[in-house]
């Protein structure tokens, strides 16, 4: 192969859908990773303070509905009888682990992306459910709860993307088309799917952000 072809190889490999994501993935889980942790160390600690304290009032308790305290207080808050974000202490140090070594050359077996991706997927079941206890149950917005349903969304989207672009995980043969318009307009769907979670919030808590937008 002579380097005018190889150098037009390059150039087609890097026009292909999710031609980057092999360099950007570690990014991705690394940012969203420690964003994680910090909200999750955040949350803990106003947790912390509101228990010592029933009369503290938590720094993100901006108004009504965006209440962090509320959310705290609720028994959603507690599912499995300890404070929910001990379980993202737990796990994003191994989100950032796992990006950690893939920028150190890692390669890892399709066991364990399919491990990484059932980890991720569980988590998002989890937070959505959480969110959808804050918006329609509880009626009150955590933002450290917010950004890590932002990371966490964007890690599992692009893990999962990563995962069928490598054969970790596999389409049916119908769905190929589908699976080829999603690779051409990931960051796109990504966006439209943040787009409609806030259009829900927006219109139940309407009531209030339309007298205060």
């Amino acid at each position: 192969m002579t380097k005018g072809q190889t150098k037009t190889n390059s150039r087609v490999a890097a026009k292909q859908p999710l031609a980057r994501l092999e360099k950007a993935l570690p990014w991705i889980l690394v940012i969203c990773g420690i964003i994680a942790i910090i909200a999750s160390i955040m949350i803990t600690q106003e947790k912390i303070d509101l228990a010592g304290n029933p009369h503290y009032q938590p720094a993100c308790d901006l108004n009504p509905i965006v209440s962090c305290g509320s959310v705290m207080k609720s028994s959603q808050a507690h599912v499995f009888g300890f404070m929910n974000p001990f379980i993202g202490l737990i796990g994003f140090p191994v989100v950032v682990a796992v990006g950690m070594a893939m920028f150190a050359g890692a390669k890892f077996k399709r066991w364990f992306w399919q491990g990484m991706q059932i980890g991720l997927s569980l988590g998002m079941i989890f937070a959505y459910w959480l969110l959808w206890q804050s918006v329609y149950r509880i009626h009150a917005l955590c933002p450290y709860c917010l950004s890590v349903d932002l990371v966490l969304t964007t890690a599992w989207w692009y893990t999962t993307l990563y995962n069928f672009h490598h054969g970790h995980l596999r389409l049916p043969r119908r769905l190929t088309a589908t699976g080829a318009f999603v690779k051409r307009n990931h960051a796109g769907l990504l966006v439209l799917w943040f787009l409609v979670v806030i259009f829900f919030i927006l219109k139940h808590f309407w009531y209030y952000f339309g007298h205060h937008l």
